[in-house]
């Protein structure tokens, strides 16, 4: 009995979704561009929440912020536009996405701007905030079981497997005498 019980959990237990995988970005990591992108794109293997908790920072080697525009979501896609790059040397995307299992993912990319633009940065209050200064967003949708689940079936089925056993046991003793 409590071995059927078991069995039909474990068979109506579904895999957890994976989180979300960058699959591309433009620019790439690594790359090295005379001149400065118009947008970041990212691009990830599974849908992305749009939630409007997702974020994009691009930080220059001067430090400045070069985000000019909200984040857009479009199915497994997600972009925003750049102000014109100015000084040349490393720039760092950071990102924080709601993944479509309902968990963050958050990355760095580096590219370097071999040579000046002619753009400045935006003001810090303007830009969105980076990744790493925002708090994750509260969520349980894993998309698999809670754990909570599986303890209260636990405990059941060892309830379930004791009382079998007791009776199992009190039903022997009675024939034998």
């Amino acid at each position: 009995m409590a071995g059927v019980a078991l069995l039909a959990l474990l068979g109506a237990a579904t895999p957890a979704s994976a989180h979300n995988t960058l699959v591309s970005s433009d620019p790439a990591e690594g790359a090295q561009l005379e001149e400065g992108p118009s947008r970041v794109t990212l691009t990830f293997d599974q849908t992305v929440q749009d939630a409007g908790v997702n974020q994009i920072a691009v930080t220059g080697p001067d430090g400045g912020q070069w985000i000019d525009g909200d984040v857009e979501v479009d199915s497994n896609v997600v972009s925003a536009p750049l102000r014109p790059l100015g000084p040349a040397g490393e720039y760092i995307i950071g990102f924080r996405i709601l993944s479509a299992d309902g968990h963050p993912v958050e990355k760095e990319i580096r590219f370097t701007l071999t040579k000046a633009g002619t753009g400045t940065p935006g003001s810090a209050a303007a830009t969105e905030a980076s990744p790493d200064d925002t708090a994750a967003p509260a969520s349980d949708s894993s998309g698999g079981i809670p754990v909570w689940v599986w303890i209260i079936a636990a405990v059941v089925l060892l309830g379930v497997g004791v009382t079998v056993a007791l009776r199992m046991g009190s039903s022997g003793e009675d024939k034998k005498s």
